[in-house]
This record gives structure tokens, C-alpha cells and sequence, in this order.
């Protein structure tokens, strides 16, 4: 079994469950309630995520696909080999064989906050590269990690595509940016999707596939605080929201309660009423300039960029200044 490959190994990073339960409360007694996006992941969203990927409305994964491939030589020049790859947020470990083949990185490091998701997507990996040395992390990219001990004059290279900085707001984007660049180091890079900015109507179509795979990713995140929290929500009684808020330049998602109702989590009771809604996840887009701006501010040199000839994605190469 690849899990018992000797180039692979691991740490796990966080108490997920407490935090899980204190995040879904307080979320919940905001007004409007909202829930953070990193609990979309667990296995199932995991899995429910990757089949977003694949329909036809959701331009952002084969985009920045298709401009990896294009440009991984561009990136693989920029960055030289040997160095240590580290992904947060690295999901099922797809996209980073591209750079897995061109950068014949020493070692590569994908953080993720689903632990068994990212154990299968790890010794997937490793069966492909036996000869990568791999070092799964569970953790959650936006509390503090410490990393594997990396030698100390090593070149690190954080890979970190799908646009997911489009889930911060813009403040947060360029505090979670600043720690990538700590991460990265002194004479490290950051190789990172960022969506752009374009017409309402692709977008909306992006967050609303027909076959309402990403309904049913938003939706699970209630029957994983049933699962995980002892809660008695009636999935059937929220219904699937994403649209463009053209003032605040991003994607909305939200579930929104189709009737009166009560539940209750964790023994903390709850009450909505008809069209009350729980804000489950935003996604900024920006211009070039903009995002290149925020990067900048954030401790990082932007020296290269590529984008698609419709302009839809946008992959960016930085340095840390």
C-alpha cells in the first residue's frame, strides 16, 4: 500500500472538531449568521468539490489547467530545481504534478484541512513519485503552521492555485498572503491562481451548475453539523443562493431557509425565519493590477504573470521581496 511508502510521511496540525463546533456557533449567532468555507472539506465536500471542478459552467479549474501547462517551463525557469514544494490548501494533489514533473522539487509538502482526504491524495501521489519524499500536514492554513524542518538556505516554492484567495476578505487576503511570503522565505516564490474580474452572467452560471453539484456541496456542510454536532437541521428547508455582488466585486454563496424553523447544534438552540439566510462563503475577483497590488503590499516582488486570451484566470509568479 502506498501509505506505507518510505517517502511518505506526516503530521497532523489542529484540533479540528473544537474548533469545528465553536466556529459553527458563533457563525450562527452573528447577524446575518455565517459559517467559514474552510468546512466545506470534509470527505464528502472533498469529493463534491473535485466533481464541481469537472462541469462545464466551472471555467476556473481547466483555465488554470490549460495555463500550467503552457507556462510550467516559464515557472520551472523562474524557479530551478531542488526546491521545497509546499501546498496549503492542496486538495486532491492534481494540479501540482505539472509542477511535480517539470521542478523535480527535493520534497513536497500538501496541508490540508481534511486528514483523510489528504492521506489518499498524498499516496496517490506517491505512487506516481516514488522518488518524491512527500510530507502530508492536516492542519488549517489560516491559524499558524509549523512546517517540517527545512534546511535553512533551501529555495522554497508555496504553490497556490483555484483562486481560494478570493475566499478572504481583501484585508485578510493580503494578511494570509504576508504569511505565505513568511512561509516561503527569504529568496522563496509563490506561484498562485487568482480569477478575474468578467461578465456577471458567466460568473452566476459558474456557482449554479445545471446538474446542482454545487448546491449540494453547499448544502453538505449542514449534514456535517448534523454528523459532527449532534444538530437536527432539515437539509430539505435551505435552499442554494450564489450570485455577483457587482458592489463588492465577488461571488456570494449562502443556504437560505425556506421556511420558519428552530433547530439546535450542539445543545445551542437556533431559530430562522422564511428568507433568512446563512452566509457560507465569498469569492473575490480582481483586476491584475489589483491583485499585483495587494500581493505587493503583502511583502512580495511581482515578476511574472500569464492570463488566458478570453481573460477568465489569471496565474501569477512572485518573489518574496
Amino acid at each position: 500500500m502506498a501509505e506505507a511508502s518510505p517517502a511518505l510521511s506526516g503530521q497532523d496540525g489542529f484540533p479540528a472538531e473544537t474548533d469545528f463546533s465553536r466556529d459553527v456557533i458563533s457563525g450562527l449567532r452573528k447577524s446575518p449568521p455565517s459559517i467559514p468555507p474552510k468546512y466545506f472539506y470534509d470527505t464528502e465536500g472533498s469529493r463534491l468539490f473535485e466533481a464541481i471542478c469537472e462541469q462545464p459552467e466551472y471555467y476556473l479549474t481547466r483555465t488554470e489547467i490549460e495555463l500550467l501547462e503552457c507556462y510550467v517551463g516559464e515557472i520551472s525557469g523562474l524557479v530551478g530545481s531542488g526546491c521545497y514544494l509546499i501546498e496549503p490548501g492542496s486538495g486532491n494533489c492534481e494540479k501540482v504534478r505539472l509542477l511535480v514533473d517539470s521542478l523535480r522539487p527535493r520534497s513536497y509538502i500538501p496541508i490540508d484541512i481534511s486528514s483523510e482526504h489528504l492521506k489518499l491524495s498524498a499516496a496517490r501521489l506517491a505512487d506516481s513519485y516514488p522518488w518524491l519524499d512527500i510530507q502530508p500536514m492536516t492542519g488549517d492554513i489560516t491559524d499558524t503552521l509549523v512546517l517540517p524542518c527545512i534546511p535553512e538556505n533551501a529555495r522554497r516554492v508555496v504553490f497556490y492555485p483555484g483562486s481560494s484567495i478570493g475566499n478572504f476578505e481583501p484585508e485578510e487576503a493580503r494578511s494570509f498572503l504576508g504569511s505565505l511570503a513568511r512561509i516561503a522565505g527569504r529568496g522563496g516564490a509563490l506561484v498562485i491562481g487568482v480569477d478575474l474580474q468578467k461578465n456577471t452572467q458567466r460568473l452566476n452560471a459558474a456557482y449554479n451548475d445545471a446538474c446542482g453539484i454545487t448546491a449540494a456541496f453547499n448544502r453538505n456542510l449542514l449534514q456535517r453539523i448534523n454528523r459532527e454536532l449532534d444538530a437536527n437541521l432539515d437539509i430539505e428547508a435551505f435552499d442554494h443562493r450564489a450570485f455577483y455582488n457587482q458592489n463588492e466585486n465577488r461571488m456570494e454563496m449562502h443556504l437560505v431557509s425556506n421556511c420558519r424553523q428552530s433547530f439546535h447544534v450542539d445543545g445551542h438552540r437556533f431559530e430562522l425565519e422564511d428568507g433568512d439566510h446563512i452566509h457560507t462563503e465569498n469569492s473575490y475577483k480582481y483586476t491584475i493590477e489589483q491583485f499585483q497590488t495587494l500581493a505587493t503590499a503583502a511583502g512580495f516582488a511581482a515578476c511574472r504573470v500569464w492570463s488566458d486570451a478570453e481573460a477568465l484566470f489569471s496565474l501569477h509568479y512572485l518573489e518574496v521581496r
